[in-house]
């Protein structure tokens, strides 16, 4: 789908993402109390990372995914930032 981003820096920025996206994963898993922000910010970025990398491998239903993958940790994101500011967990 474009062509300024070669098939190893699209695979090599997939498999950050796919890091990004199973250390959240596992720290939610692992972590006494865990921190919503960095959940769902790590989350996030990981989603990105991993559209970004689908622009050059398409597949729709990778790519579907992601979106949604993406737009749930947006929202996790900016709630725990609000629970944040109003002085309670995040």
């Amino acid at each position: 789908m474009i062509d300024w981003l070669s098939g190893t820096a699209a695979n090599a920025i997939g498999l950050v993402g796919t890091a990004c996206v199973l250390a959240a994963f596992a720290y939610i898993n692992l972590a006494v109390k865990p921190n919503g922000v960095l959940f769902n910010a790590v989350n996030l970025v990981g989603a990105l990372l991993l559209m970004i990398s689908l622009l050059v491998h398409f597949n729709l239903a990778s790519f579907l995914l992601e979106i949604a993958w993406a737009s749930i940790a947006l929202w996790g994101l900016l709630r725990a930032l609000r629970r944040r500011a109003a002085g309670g967990a995040a």
